[in-house]
C-alpha cells in the first residue's frame, strides 16, 4: 500500500516488475531512467550479475503529479528472474501498489513466463493478496524478435483470468510501449488509492 508522509505531503507508490530472467524488466527501467529529465527521476540501484542477470532488484525513484495537494512519487523496482533467488521475490514484492509482469514473447519462453506468473501468484498470496486485488498489467515483450508466440496465444496463456487486464506488446530496448505501459498502471494504482479501493498506510513524521 502506499505510504503518505503528511509532513512533507508526499505519496510513495511502489511499482514492481516481475517476470522470468531476461525477459526485459531490467531493459525497462533502464529506458524509463535515460529519456526521463533529471528532475523527475532519481538515481538508478542495479545490483546484476555478471551476464546482466538481476540479483537482487533495480531501483527507480521518479516523481510524478501533485494531487490534492500532495506530491505523488513512483519508486519503481524489478525483481530476480532467477527461481533460487525466490526469498528475494517475495521481500521486494511486499508493499508493492501495482505490478507489471513482463514476459518474453519468444516461444522457447513461454514455459518459463507460465511458471514465474504462477510463482507471482504464490508469493502474493504469502501477503494474503491476489493478482484481482491489485493493480496489474501485462507486458509482452522483445516483439523485435523472430521467433514469436502470436499475442492471442500469449494472451491465452498468460490472460486467462475472469476480468483480462491491459497488456501492451513492446520492445523495452527500443523503448517501445515502455512508458505506455508505467503510464497505464500508475493510473490504476491512483486509481486505487484515491478510489478508495484498498485501505491506506499513513505514516507522518
Amino acid at each position: 500500500m502506499s505510504v503518505i508522509n503528511y509532513a512533507s505531503r508526499v505519496i510513495d507508490f511502489k511499482i514492481v516488475y516481475y517476470g522470468p530472467g531476461l525477459a526485459g524488466k531490467t531493459a525497462n527501467l533502464q529506458y524509463i531512467h535515460r529519456c526521463l529529465p533529471h528532475a523527475n527521476r532519481g538515481n538508478m540501484t542495479s545490483l546484476a550479475a555478471g551476464d546482466d542477470r538481476t540479483i537482487y532488484f533495480d531501483f527507480l525513484p521518479l516523481s510524478a503529479l501533485t494531487l490534492r495537494g500532495f506530491q505523488t512519487r513512483f519508486q519503481l523496482y524489478t525483481v530476480p528472474g532467477q527461481a533460487h533467488y525466490n526469498a528475494t521475490r517475495r521481500l521486494v514484492l511486499r508493499g508493492a501498489d501495482g505490478l507489471v509482469f513482463v514476459a518474453d514473447s519468444q516461444f522457447e519462453r513461454l514455459r518459463e513466463n507460465v511458471e514465474s506468473l504462477r510463482n507471482l501468484e504464490t508469493n502474493l498470496r504469502e501477503y494474503e493478496c491476489t493478482l484481482d486485488e491489485i493493480p496489474y498489467v501485462l507486458q509482452y515483450n522483445k516483439r523485435d524478435l523472430p521467433n514469436l508466440a502470436p499475442v492471442e496465444y500469449l494472451e491465452f496463456v498468460l490472460n486467462h483470468r475472469a476480468k483480462r487486464v491491459p497488456f501492451f506488446e513492446a520492445a523495452a530496448i527500443q523503448g517501445k510501449a515502455v512508458f505506455d505501459t508505467l503510464h497505464t498502471v500508475s493510473r490504476m494504482a491512483l486509481a486505487s488509492e484515491f478510489g478508495g479501493g484498498r485501505e491506506r498506510r499513513d505514516e507522518a513524521s
